[in-house]
């Protein structure tokens, strides 16, 4: 339980940096001359990049086992977030975007497989609820913290430089679990790992659940194109976007 709870501390700062940030880039970007189609290419490259990536960070993670390895360069990779406050154009701001959505892509499937095995002594459902409670809190006050900084007449690269606090912490206390665990997958005894490895036919109903998800999703409104929008037409104050 102490390794999923650091963990879930992970996630939380990790959180705080990246949600804080999604919910005033595009905000961002339209301070900085990006148009509405820039904003949507950048928004669905960075959402691509950040889920197709994991089926081979997935796969790599599988085969060499370097779990804390793809978890380091993940987050490693939050720290292009703080440095969007360098960016004076919007070609710079939107390639810092798209590394902050690859780092996510090469963390998430070593982490969680870290994490699947810490689950096996105090139960799956529960060790996965405590690690997202705690990756939620992140969320959460992540834009609020923007908001804060707006609502003390800061701006935005005052916002993205605070960053900088979060974004070393998630490090800090990702090295404080890798001392305390170094080898997670001998949390599990090698039987019940084994018989994880199994491979075998997706079977139907994911494949059903897969195509519900895709037209669901594709149906949604994406926030970086409303609050772009909520910026440009000054439909609201900037401390209520995030």
């Amino acid at each position: 339980m102490h390794f999923i709870i650091l963990l879930g501390i992970v996630s939380l700062f990790g959180d705080v940096t990246y949600e804080g940030a999604r919910s005033v880039a595009r905000p961002y970007l339209a301070t900085l001359g990006a148009s509405a189609s820039i904003v949507g290419l950048v928004a669905g490259i960075g959402e691509f990049v950040g889920y197709a990536l994991r089926l081979a960070s997935g796969y790599l993670a599988d085969r060499t086992k370097a779990y804390w390895l793809l978890t380091f360069i993940g987050y490693g990779l939050l720290l292009s977030i703080p440095l969007l406050a360098f960016a004076g154009y919007w070609q710079l701001a939107a390639v810092l975007i798209i590394l902050e959505r690859m780092g996510k892509a090469i963390r998430s499937p070593a982490r969680d497989t870290m994490l699947s095995y810490a689950t096996k002594k105090v139960g799956r459902g529960w060790g996965f609820a405590v690690h997202e409670a705690l990756d939620q809190v992140g969320a959460v006050i992540g834009p609020v913290v923007f908001s804060l900084v707006f609502l003390f007449h800061g701006g935005y690269r005052e916002g993205f430089t605070l960053l900088w606090i979060p974004a070393l912490l998630t490090l800090a206390v990702l090295a404080l679990a890798r001392k305390k665990v170094p080898s997670p997958q001998k949390l599990e005894t090698p039987e019940e790992a084994s018989r994880q490895d199994i491979k075998g036919k997706l079977p139907r109903v994911f494949w059903l659940y897969t195509i519900f998800t895709l037209f669901s999703v594709a149906g949604f409104a994406n926030f970086q194109l409303i609050s772009y929008h909520l910026k440009v037409q000054a439909i609201v104050p900037d401390a209520h976007i995030p």
